[in-house]
């Protein structure tokens, strides 16, 4: 069950990040689809912040390969292995669905947050930088992206609160979301820093024309890089005792990964 898992683990994060390529004309959802036209609207981020995928997909992509190659059969990987690939085979439908559909481009979002989540949840102590890392960020950037959507819906539905109602909405949710997930895995700094890349990039987003969510937006992004730094700081004291429990084991397999202290 473990080289399956292994295996189809590989296999849904190669279709997760050939997605792009199958659906190449997907640049960001059509404001077009909404019953309110979405132009430039607040609780969207920045276009350069999506850049951020290129750096997701390949992490996702060596952390992936490196399970199946190296830790197939390693029982502390073997928890997180099913919501991953729950959320990938989800994510690798996405864009398809996204370019037809606001309303369940929003659903299957929340869907990959929340299975990304518990692979966090459930990503082993060693080889941080090969399984808790690449999720943390994966996991940090829904988190944004995901309330985004949200209030794109609902200012695009014309629900209530109007654009910059749903933008802070966005923000609130997002932010609310970042600190649960941090309690949830206090030692996993790239999951608060990948949300705080989307909500500072909301930040320039208004930059000049809304100072009520730029300065929402910087004070969140503020407490979310002081949240990584002490998550990155309590790695490192487990990266330390792991390494220290291999040098007294006298049955302990020097591995390099295994240490890493991200």
């Amino acid at each position: 069950m473990k080289h399956f898992t292994a295996i189809l683990t590989f296999i849904s994060t190669l279709a997760f990040v050939l997605g792009p390529f199958l659906v190449p004309g997907f640049g960001g959802l059509d404001p077009n689809l909404y019953p309110i036209p979405q132009i430039d609207p607040p609780v969207q981020p920045a276009g350069y912040a999506f850049a951020i995928w290129g750096v997701i997909y390949l992490w996702l992509l060596i952390s992936a390969g490196f399970g199946l190659l190296k830790r197939r059969d390693a029982e502390e990987w073997a928890p997180m292995r099913w919501p991953l690939i729950v959320s990938l085979s989800i994510g690798a439908t996405w864009l398809f669905v996204a370019e037809r559909s606001p309303v369940w481009a929003v659903i299957l979002i929340f869907a990959m947050l929340a299975t990304s989540l518990m692979a966090l949840k459930r990503a082993p102590l060693p080889n941080a930088l090969l399984a808790r890392a690449p999720i943390g960020l994966y996991a940090g950037w829904l988190t944004g992206a995901s309330f985004a959507g949200l209030g794109l819906l609902g200012a695009g539905y014309g629900i209530v609160f109007g654009e910059t109602g749903w933008a802070y909405i966005g923000l609130i949710g997002a932010f609310g979301v970042a600190i649960a997930g941090h309690r949830m895995r206090p030692d996993a700094p790239l999951y608060p820093l990948g949300t705080a890349w989307a909500l500072a990039a909301i930040a320039v987003q208004n930059w000049g024309s809304n100072w009520g969510i730029v300065i929402g937006a910087i004070a969140a992004t503020l407490v979310l890089f002081r949240l990584s730094g002490r998550a990155y700081r309590r790695a490192v004291a487990q990266g330390a005792r792991l390494a220290q429990k291999g040098r007294n084991s006298p049955a302990a397999v020097p591995d390099p990964l295994g240490r890493s202290r991200l």
